[in-house]
């Protein structure tokens, strides 16, 4: 009995102090649903908001943290990045792909997440790994053991491909060349695969409804309805949503039949296909981002006429916008630098979404489309995963570049630390 005491007391010992309550005392609160509240407070216990209003008062023992001039916010939710990627200006895709071994990935992985989470992004959603296999799900349990800092991670893996519509290409037929994703071919097969990725970690599956058989060619659809409906039936009944990279019409209409929960892109999309979104409560991933960065690195300098890629992304932005279709933010983060996540939420700004919209799309909005209840607003219970900006970023949306304080599940991150 003594002996168990001892051993008791010693662990008990052993344990990290709790944390002291944190009362936040900012110029304004943006509750991620509707238009700031002035003079409003937030108090933190744990990893949970436990209150929010004017005047709270301080409990016993509490750090009160004062930050005049800022917004506070709801870490803010990356709806559509690749942290075993970096920009395409670096190394082509092929090469980081062919080239960069496994643990320089995910070496780079590791401060891709820390400067996310740096810029205001508590969580990312890391729709695959681009040839790096299952490394997101070990990059997910570093950070949520408190290895690594980083944002929370909702993975899917190595995403999936109709067999021979990926990359890289361009080699001897019947070369075993390693590619950016799982193939898969048949209803069986699909379903197969699917769930294969669960097993082995995904939070989300992620496939691709078209893409370029061969380089120069124009995206096609590759999976058959019948192959997507089986695909999204297998996951949806493992309760993990799905995520469907396409851009042509077809394919668009092929993911929405299929009951996608968000495509990815949607560059291709006409006012008919962001209508039948609406209705089905799919959610469009403009990655307006990624479209503008590309042509970035082919020579634009951002000028008007913009190339015919740039001007189809912000055309089929314009006409979701306008049949009122959900939209998330997410930039296809990866393909340009982590960190400069901001940049989709500048674009989506000057694609004609108001500075309020685009704040509630990257955070309430994204835990919706995402199935994330626990966060993404400022409210009594959720994560304490908060933001404080310099500015209002509802009237001004660069002020979402200007981050003075993150906090993730009730810890306090200091950027550029």
């Amino acid at each position: 009995m003594v002996l168990g005491w001892v051993l008791s007391a010693a662990l008990a010992a052993a344990q990290p102090a709790a944390a002291p309550p944190l009362l936040l005392k900012s110029d304004r609160v943006f509750d991620g649903v509707g238009t700031p509240r002035a003079g409003w407070q937030v108090l933190v216990q744990g990893d949970r908001i436990a209150a929010v209003g004017p005047n709270l008062p301080a409990p016993a023992g509490a750090r009160v943290i004062e930050l005049p001039g800022t917004t506070l916010i709801p870490g803010m939710i990356e709806g559509h990045g690749h942290l075993f990627l970096h920009p395409y200006n670096e190394a082509k895709w092929d090469a980081q792909v062919l080239n960069e071994q496994l643990a320089l990935r995910t070496a780079r992985a590791v401060v891709h997440a820390r400067k996310t989470l740096e810029a205001g992004f508590t969580t990312l959603r890391d729709l695959g790994t681009e040839g790096a296999g299952y490394a997101d799900v070990g990059l997910r349990q570093a950070i949520d053991q408190g290895i690594v800092p980083g944002p929370h991670l909702v993975v899917a893996t190595k995403a999936i491909v109709a067999r021979g519509a990926y990359g890289p290409k361009g080699f001897e037929p019947g070369v075993e060349v390693p590619l950016g994703a799982e193939e898969a071919s048949g209803i069986d097969e699909v379903v197969r695969v699917v769930r294969s990725q669960i097993a082995a970690g995904a939070d989300v599956i992620k496939l691709y409804g078209d893409y370029r058989w061969r380089a120069g060619e124009d995206s096609r659809p590759t999976f058959s309805l019948a192959e997507l409906q089986s695909a999204v039936a297998a996951a949806h009944d493992a309760g993990r949503p799905v995520a469907i990279h396409t851009s042509t019409p077809e394919g668009m209409r092929r993911a929405i039949a299929a009951g996608a929960d968000t495509i990815e892109h949607g560059y291709g999309g006409t006012a008919e296909i962001f209508a039948q979104m609406r209705a089905r409560g799919v959610t469009l991933c403009p990655t307006l981002a990624a479209a503008d960065a590309v042509a970035r690195y082919g020579g634009w300098n951002g000028a008007d006429p913009a190339l015919a890629s740039v001007s189809l992304s912000r055309k089929a932005f314009a006409l979701a916008l306008k049949a009122g279709a959900p939209i998330c933010a997410g930039g296809d983060v990866g393909v340009y630098a982590h960190g400069d996540n901001a940049r989709e939420l500048e674009l989506m700004v000057a694609g004609g979404m108001t500075p309020l919209a685009t704040m509630v799309a990257v955070t309430s909005g994204n835990a919706k489309a995402f199935g994330l209840a626990d966060r993404g607003a400022i409210r009594p219970g959720l994560r304490a995963d908060l933001v404080a900006v310099q500015g209002d970023p509802t009237a001004d949306i660069t002020a979402t570049r200007r981050v003075r304080q993150v906090i993730k599940d009730g810890r306090i991150y200091s950027p550029g630390r």
